[in-house]
C-alpha cells in the first residue's frame, strides 16, 4: 500500500481531532436550549390555556322562563278556592314574560268574595332568588315556614278593615332554585262585613302554592 504524502497523511490524522474540537467548541459556546425550550413550551401551553379558558364558569339556571300561570292550578282547585270564577283565569300584562308572569281569578258567590293570584318570578341565579325571597319575607313579618315544598317556603295572613269591611289576605311564597312562586289569596263577606278565617285563607294559599310549584317543576 502506498504511503500518503506527508501533508495528506498529516491532514488525515488531524481531521478527526479538528472535527471533535469544533464540535466541542460548539457545544460549550452555544447556550443549552433543551431545558429552557421545554420550560418555554410548557409556559406557552399554560399561558395559552389560561388566556383562552374562561375565568369563571357561568352557573346554569334551573328555570329559564316563567311557566304559564293560568294553567298552573287544576280546575277543581280554582273552583274550590274561588267559587263562580272562570277557570281560565286572566293573565296580567308583564313587561317581560320570561321573568315574571301572573294569573288572577276573582268572583262573587252570593255575598262571599274571593281573589286569587298566582305569580312566577325567574331570577338569574339561586342566590338572586334567595335574596328576593328573604326580602319578601322580611316585608311580611309575623308568618311561619311552609315545610316540604321547594327549597324554602313561607306564609303569612293579615286582616285589614276599610269602611267597616274586613278583608283577610294570605300570602304564600316558595323558592324553588332560581324561581319564586308567590300566591296571594284574599276574601271578604259583603253581607256580614266580616272576613273568612285565617285558617281557611292560609290553607288555601299553601294549597295553591304547592300546586304551582309542582307545575313549575313539571314544566307545565
Amino acid at each position: 500500500m502506498r504511503s500518503l504524502p506527508l501533508p495528506l497523511a498529516l491532514f488525515a490524522r488531524l481531521t478527526p481531532v479538528v472535527v471533535l474540537a469544533c464540535a466541542g467548541w460548539a457545544l460549550s459556546s452555544s447556550p443549552d436550549s433543551s431545558e429552557p425550550e421545554t420550560q418555554d413550551r410548557a409556559a406557552g401551553r399554560s399561558g395559552g390555556q389560561s388566556a383562552s379558558a374562561p375565568s369563571e364558569t357561568a352557573a346554569a339556571k334551573t328555570y329559564t322562563d316563567a311557566p304559564a300561570p293560568c294553567t298552573a292550578l287544576a280546575k277543581k282547585s280554582i273552583t274550590s278556592l274561588v267559587p263562580n270564577a272562570k277557570t281560565a283565569g286572566k293573565e296580567i300584562a308583564s313587561t317581560d314574560e320570561s321573568v315574571r308572569r301572573t294569573c288572577s281569578w276573582n268572583a262573587l258567590k252570593g255575598y262571599e268574595y274571593r281573589w286569587l293570584d298566582v305569580s312566577f318570578e325567574i331570577s338569574d341565579s339561586d342566590d338572586a332568588a334567595q335574596k328576593k325571597y328573604r326580602e319578601r319575607v322580611e316585608e311580611k313579618r309575623g308568618g311561619g315556614e311552609v315545610p316540604g315544598v321547594g327549597a324554602e317556603g313561607y306564609s303569612v295572613v293579615n286582616l285589614t278593615t276599610e269602611d267597616g269591611q274586613k278583608t283577610r289576605e294570605a300570602v304564600a311564597m316558595v323558592r324553588a332554585a332560581n324561581a319564586l312562586v308567590v300566591i296571594t289569596y284574599n276574601g271578604s263577606d259583603f253581607e256580614s262585613k266580616d272576613a273568612p278565617s285565617s285558617d281557611e285563607m292560609n290553607k288555601g294559599a299553601i294549597k295553591a302554592a304547592k300546586e304551582a310549584v309542582a307545575a313549575l317543576e313539571g314544566g307545565r
